[in-house]
C-alpha cells in the first residue's frame, strides 16, 4: 500500500482498515467512481424532493413516526434532530483506532453511492482523517439494528461543529477543532443525517480490528505450539501430509503444514525419534491442527463476511439511481457481523484452553521431563509457577466472552424494531478477546522458550531458533525468580504486532 488510499465504496480491504485505523498518514481521497455514484443517488433525492413525493426519514418523520409527513420548512431540522437526538451514548471513549476505523467505513459505504447523501458528507468524513480529529464516541448505545445509530451520530454530530473531538492530543470541542483546521462545518440537507447515522459500521470497525489481531495471535499460538512440542519432546509424526488428507479441512491443513514447517530440521526432536516409549503424546500436542486448523477456518469465514460488510450500503431507505427507485429494507442489522464476531470469541476461547493445557505440561513436573515450574532451583525459587495461574484467570474471561450476544435481542423502537443483532456487543466481546489471546500466546512462547533452554547444546529447527532468539531479545533467560508482567506485555506486544505470523 502506497501513502494515499482512494476509497470507492466496493474496493476497500481489512488491511485498509486496518492501517487507517492506527493514526494519520494515509492520506484518504474520494476515487472518480465514488464521486460520480454520490452525485446519481444524490439526484435521485433531489428531484423526488421537488416532486414532492412521501420518502422514509426525508419527508416523514423515522421509526415509529414514519407515518407522520413533514412540512418542507422544517426537512433540514429533521436531519439536524435525528443527529442531536440520537447522540445520546455513554460510558469511555472508544479508542481512536476504533473511531478512526469507523469514520473511514462510513465514508465508504456512503461512496458505494446508494445512500442520497450530499458530496459534503463523504468530503468531511474524509478530511477528519486526513488531519486527525477524532468525535469522542461513547462505548455504550447501539443494539446493532437499525443500524449503529448512536455511535455514528456521535460522528455526525462532530461534523456539524458540536460534540467534543479528540485533535493533536487533547479532548477539545468540535466547533474548535474545526476552526484549528479551517474547516466548516457540514450544513445538512435532506437525508444527510439518517445517511450518516444508518449503518453497520461500529460493530463492524470493531469487528475488524479484532479479527485481525486474533489473527496475528493464531498464528502465533501455532509458533508458541511448535516450540511448545519441541520443549517437551513431542512427537510431529500426527502433522502428517497424509493425515490431513483424509480429513480435508483447510484450516487443519494449513495448521498442520505451518507445524511442518516450524519443526523441520529440529536436532531435540532427532535426539528422541528412536528409542521413545511413548507411543502417542497429550491431545494438546497431537491435536494442534485439528484444534488451531478449526479456529482458522472460524477466522476464515468470519474474514470473508467482513470482508464483503466493509464494502456493502447498509442504510435505509436505499436509493437506486439506475431506476430511480428508493426503497425501504433491512441492511442496517448486523446479524451477520453479531454472529461472525460471537464465533471469533468461541474460536479465540478454545483455542487459549488447548494453550493453557501445553503450559501446564511444561511446568508441571508429572507432565514431562523438565524441572518444576522450570525453575532453576525448584523449592526455593517458583519459577513460572504463576503464568499457569494467570493464564487460568484469563481462560476463564475468555469463556465468559464466548457467550454469544448474536442470539439476545431486546426490541427496541416502541417495538417497531422487534429484533435487533447486538452487533456492538458481539464486537466488544470479540475484541476483548482477541486482546486476551495475546497474552496466552505471550505465555506459552515465554514458557516454550525457557523449556528449550533445558535441552541445550541440542537445538531446535532454524525457523524456532529465530523464534526463540526474538523472544530472548525482550525475555532474558530465567536464572532467577522476577517480576514477569514486563516479559509477558513485551511478547504480547509481539504477538499483536503479528512478529510471529510467518511461515
Amino acid at each position: 500500500m502506497g501513502s494515499m488510499l482512494s476509497i470507492d465504496g466496493h474496493s476497500l480491504t481489512l488491511e485498509d482498515v486496518a492501517h487507517v485505523a492506527a493514526g494519520p498518514g494515509l492520506q484518504i481521497s474520494l476515487a472518480a467512481d465514488g464521486r460520480a455514484a454520490l452525485l446519481a443517488s444524490r439526484k435521485v433525492i433531489e428531484d423526488k424532493v421537488r416532486a414532492g413525493e412521501r420518502i422514509y426519514g426525508v419527508t416523514t418523520g423515522f421509526g415509529r413516526l414514519a407515518e407522520v409527513m413533514i412540512p418542507v420548512a422544517e426537512r433540514v431540522a429533521l436531519q439536524v434532530n435525528v443527529i442531536r437526538s440520537h447522540a445520546a451514548g455513554f460510558g469511555e471513549p472508544l479508542p481512536r483506532e476504533a473511531v478512526r476505523a469507523l469514520m473511514l467505513l462510513r465514508a465508504n459505504t456512503l461512496a458505494h453511492g446508494h445512500s442520497g447523501c450530499t458530496m459534503r458528507c463523504v468530503e468531511l468524513l474524509i478530511e477528519f482523517l486526513n488531519r486527525g480529529i477524532h468525535p469522542v464516541v461513547p462505548e455504550f448505545g447501539s443494539v446493532g439494528a437499525s443500524g449503529d445509530l448512536v455511535p455514528l451520530a456521535h460522528v455526525a454530530l462532530a461534523l456539524l461543529g458540536e460534540g467534543d473531538v479528540e485533535h493533536r492530543g487533547n479532548r477539545v470541542s468540535a466547533a474548535d477543532a474545526l476552526k484549528a483546521e479551517q474547516l466548516q462545518p457540514l450544513q445538512v440537507r435532506e437525508k444527510d443525517g439518517l445517511a450518516l447515522i444508518n449503518g453497520t459500521q461500529l460493530c463492524t470497525a470493531l469487528g475488524v480490528l479484532a479479527l485481525i489481531e486474533a489473527e496475528r495471535a493464531l498464528d502465533g499460538m501455532e509458533v508458541a505450539g511448535a516450540l511448545s512440542l519441541d520443549a517437551l519432546l513431542g512427537s510431529t509424526g500426527p502433522f502428517a501430509e497424509a493425515i490431513q488428507a483424509v480429513r480435508p479441512h483447510p484450516g487443519q491443513a494449513e495448521s498442520a503444514r505451518r507445524l511442518r514447517t516450524l519443526l523441520h530440521g529440529s536436532a531435540i526432536r532427532e535426539s528422541h525419534r528412536e528409542g521413545d516409549p511413548r507411543i502417542q503424546d497429550a491431545y494438546s500436542l497431537r491435536c494442534m491442527p485439528q484444534v488451531h486448523g478449526a479456529a482458522r477456518d472460524a477466522l476464515a469465514y468470519a474474514r470473508y463476511a467482513l470482508a464483503i460488510e466493509i464494502n456493502s450500503a447498509t442504510d435505509n431507505p436505499l436509493v437506486f439511481p439506475e431506476t430511480g427507485e428508493i426503497v425501504s429494507g433491512g441492511n442496517f442489522h448486523a446479524q451477520i457481523v453479531a454472529q461472525v464476531l460471537d464465533l471469533v470469541a468461541i474460536a479465540v476461547a478454545d483455542v487459549a484452553a488447548i494453550s493453557e493445557r501445553r503450559v501446564d505440561r511444561m511446568l508441571n513436573p508429572d507432565g514431562s521431563n523438565l524441572p518444576a515450574f522450570l525453575a532453576r532451583k525448584p523449592g526455593v525459587e517458583s519459577g513460572l509457577m504463576m503464568l499457569q495461574t494467570a493464564v487460568a484467570d484469563v481462560l476463564t474471561e475468555l469463556r465468559l466472552l464466548a457467550t454469544p450476544a448474536s442470539v439476545h435481542s431486546v426490541p427496541t423502537g416502541a417495538n417497531r424494531e422487534d429484533h435487533v443483532s447486538m452487533g456492538p456487543a458481539a464486537a466488544r466481546k470479540a475484541t476483548r478477546s482477541a486482546r486476551a489471546l495475546s497474552y496466552v500466546v505471550a505465555v506459552e512462547l515465554i514458557c516454550a522458550a525457557e523449556g528449550i533452554e533445558h535441552h541445550r547444546p541440542l537445538k531446535s529447527s532454524a525457523a524456532l531458533e529465530r523464534v526463540h532468539a526474538a523472544i530472548r531479545q525482550a525475555v532474558p533467560r530465567l536464572t532467577a525468580d522476577r517480576p514477569l508482567t514486563g516479559d509477558v506485555e513485551r511478547v504480547a506486544q509481539m504477538v499483536r504486532e503479528g512478529k510471529f505470523s510467518e511461515p
